[in-house]
């Protein structure tokens, strides 16, 4: 008779590692599935770690973690084609203990954060495709994989497969995701010289910045690009809704070389090699697109179940915090030999109280909003930073006579009527 575990966790990135984890520090038995040579190797994200989350898993993780640089400073970078408005915040406290976020290599860190799992118990076994849910009697009773007698049994499976998530897809909890509700992300790690890095973006040993792009860095498509520093590399990507690349034939490569030749960042990369390329698709659908979380002995977690927060780039805590809210809810279930949906629900409701919820809540329209009106980057970025040109060039007109041009290039009454609306909007679904 095949092995039979308390939990099965398909996936070991962020969201499977930290369920995983939880419930073998727990006392159950946990196998944790990767599909990739190793964990890291199929996943892609920015490159920002936030450390709170992460925190509350493993206290001091930092002092051992590979983790690249702890972040002082974040920029934000208006875009058009001949100019950029910045603005951000840097504080030294950032770069003291306990620290605010850290940038991180994923082939890296998601190598550590398994290895961690598996020193409280888990077995994790790599190169294995799950191909489908076993399921008797309306029950997840397991996973059928791509191994020679590869059926393996558990009480609860744990879905952390990533957006696509074929697995919860073929349970019926979603269907195919629309291109508006998924983003298609492409990086690329350039190797560059620790001091050069360092003297480029102003910072000492042990400090890191990142910059978040918007405007003409997508050509107008809603999403964004960035470029964060690692120790002697650097992370540079864009992101744009699979739906604005479909629409303006636009390959997400050919993005990503438009922002790396673009003058006003080709600067920052001048000088580096490529290392790695990278590609993925990122859920941004958020509250509204997320799928059905939980079944009779099934739970989703992170990215499978769009618990992405695309205003503030925030993914990896998010699923993080999923996986450990998961993993506590399996435990109760464990202790009580229930792992009926109803008693498994209560991780649904845990999580929508949590900041996961509550910031998915407060987001669930911006990017729906954000996608439906493209002029908030094609048209209001541009205007932006032609007023700040006007602004401050010094020519012998008075700051009078540049308020009035720049009102009077904002259009016609009813253009600013326009205007003022769309920011009202705006200001509504963000709030």
């Amino acid at each position: 008779m095949a092995e039979k575990f308390d939990a099965i966790v398909v996936g070991a990135g962020p969201a499977g590692t930290a369920c995983a984890y939880t419930l073998a520090k727990g006392g159950a038995s946990v196998l944790l599935l990767e599909r990739g040579e190793y964990p890291g190797s199929k996943n892609v994200m920015g490159g920002v770690l936030y450390r709170k989350t992460l925190e509350d898993i493993i206290p001091g993780f930092y002092k051992e973690a590979p983790v690249e640089r702890p972040i002082v400073e974040q920029r934000f970078v208006m875009l058009d084609k001949e100019s950029a408005v910045t603005f951000g915040y840097k504080g030294l406290e950032w770069g003291r203990e306990p620290y605010n976020n850290f940038t991180v290599l994923r082939a890296k860190f998601d190598q550590w954060f398994a290895d961690k799992a598996v020193e409280q118990g888990a077995l994790l076994v790599n190169e294995t495709v799950v191909l489908e849910c076993i399921v008797e009697d309306g029950k997840v009773v397991g996973v059928r994989t791509d191994r020679p007698d590869g059926e393996l049994y558990a009480d609860v499976v744990v879905l952390a497969d990533g957006v696509n998530s074929l697995l919860a897809k073929s349970l019926g909890f979603h269907k195919e995701f629309r291109p508006d509700e998924v983003a298609l992300a492409v990086m690329e790690v350039l190797k560059l010289d620790k001091k050069i890095i360092e003297d480029r973006f102003s910072l000492e040993e042990n400090q890191g910045c990142t910059l978040e792009i918007f405007g003409d860095s997508t050509k107008g498509i809603l999403g964004t690009a960035w470029l964060y520093t690692n120790k002697d590399s650097l992370n540079i990507g864009v992101g744009a809704m699979l739906s604005g690349l479909i629409k303006h034939k636009i390959k997400p490569y050919e993005l990503l070389e438009y922002v790396k030749k673009h003058p006003m960042i080709k600067n920052y990369i001048q000088g580096s090699e490529q290392q790695e390329y990278l590609a993925h698709l990122i859920p941004e659908g958020g509250l509204k697109s997320m799928p059905k979380v939980v079944g009779n002995g099934v739970l989703v977690v992170g990215d499978a179940a769009q618990m992405v927060n695309a205003i503030h780039r925030e993914g990896s805590n998010m699923a993080m915090a999923s996986g450990v809210l998961a993993a506590e809810t399996i435990l109760e279930a464990k202790a009580a030999s229930n792992f009926s949906e109803e008693m498994l629900d209560r991780y649904r409701e845990r999580m929508l109280e949590s900041f996961v919820g509550q910031d998915l809540k407060k987001y669930k329209e911006a990017t729906h909003h954000f996608e439906k009106y493209p002029h908030y980057f094609e048209k209001y970025i541009p205007l932006m930073n032609k007023a700040a040109s006007q602004m401050f060039t010094v020519d012998g007109s008075s700051k009078w006579e540049k308020q009035r041009k720049i009102w009077r290039d904002m259009g016609t009454t009813g253009e600013k009527f326009k205007i003022a609306r769309d920011l009202f909007k705006a200001w509504r679904v963000m709030k």
